[in-house]
C-alpha cells in the first residue's frame, strides 16, 4: 500500500471510483479505488499524506493496527457512530479514521509532542477529543470521559499493556469491545512473542472475554490482534 502523498493525474474521480461492502467494516468505512489501488477508506481531512479521491482518504494498514484487523478479516464489532475511547493515540494516524466513522471519540495521548499533532488533526473533526493524559491511570480523565462507551480501541507501545486494557474496562458498556494491539517488544525484547501474547491475553482474562485473537502480520511484525468483551 502506498504511502505517496500525491494524487496522480489518471486517478479516478467520484463518478468512477469502484465501491465495495464488506460486512466486518463498519459503517463510513468502505474499499476504494484511490490512486489506482483499492484501500480502506474513510471520509475526512487527509492527516499523513494518504492519497484521496474526493472527500475520501485512503486507509494506510501498515501505518495502522486497526486498519490491518480491518485486512485481515477481523470482527472488531466496531460499528458507525460508535461512542470510542482510544487509548494511545500519538500524533493521530489512526484515530483519525476512528473519527470520520465513530461518534465522540476520546483520544488519550500521555505525549506531549505527537498530542500537539493530534490538537491539528482534531480541529477539523468536531466528534475528536484530545486529551494529554497517561492510559495507564484512567482516574485522571474518568471525569471527562462518559461511561458505557462502546469500544475502546487501544495500541499503546508500552510495558504492561493489557493491565492498561483492564484498568480502563470501567469505561464499557457491558456489550462493549475492547479492540487492542497488543506489541511484543514492547514487553520483553529477548523473549519469544507467542509467550508475550500468552501472558497478555491471560491477564486480559481478569476484565474480559477474549473473543478473537490473531497476529497482524504482514502488515506489523510481532503485534498481536485481541478482540474481547467485558465479563
Amino acid at each position: 500500500m502506498s504511502d505517496d502523498p500525491s494524487v496522480s493525474d489518471d486517478a479516478p474521480t467520484n463518478d468512477d471510483t469502484s465501491t465495495s461492502t464488506d460486512p466486518v467494516l463498519p459503517a463510513g468505512v468502505e474499499r476504494r479505488t484511490i490512486a489506482g489501488t483499492e484501500t480502506l477508506a474513510t471520509r475526512g481531512e487527509p492527516v499523513y499524506g494518504e492519497p484521496t479521491d474526493g472527500d475520501w482518504r485512503a486507509w494506510n494498514a501498515s501505518r495502522s493496527k486497526l486498519g490491518a484487523m480491518f485486512e485481515l478479516g477481523m470482527e472488531t464489532g466496531l460499528a458507525g457512530g460508535d461512542r470510542v475511547l482510544y487509548l494511545g493515540a500519538a500524533a493521530g494516524t489512526t484515530v483519525s479514521h476512528v473519527a470520520d466513522f465513530a461518534g465522540p471519540t476520546y483520544a488519550v495521548e500521555f505525549a506531549p509532542r505527537p498530542t500537539r499533532d493530534l490538537l491539528a488533526v482534531a480541529e477539523p473533526r468536531d466528534r475528536l477529543f484530545p486529551l494529554l493524559k497517561d492510559a495507564r491511570s484512567p482516574e485522571t480523565y474518568a471525569h471527562v470521559v462518559e461511561s458505557d462507551l462502546d469500544a475502546i480501541v487501544q495500541d499503546v507501545a508500552t510495558r504492561g499493556q493489557a493491565d492498561v486494557a483492564v484498568r480502563n474496562a470501567r469505561f464499557l458498556a457491558d456489550d462493549g469491545r475492547l479492540v487492542a494491539a497488543i506489541k511484543a517488544r514492547s514487553e520483553d525484547v529477548t523473549a519469544d512473542p507467542e509467550a508475550v501474547f500468552d501472558r497478555a491475553v491471560d491477564r486480559l482474562d481478569d476484565a474480559y472475554e477474549v473473543l478473537e485473537r490473531r497476529r497482524l502480520e504482514p502488515y506489523h511484525d510481532d503485534h498481536l490482534a485481541v478482540v474481547a468483551t467485558p465479563r
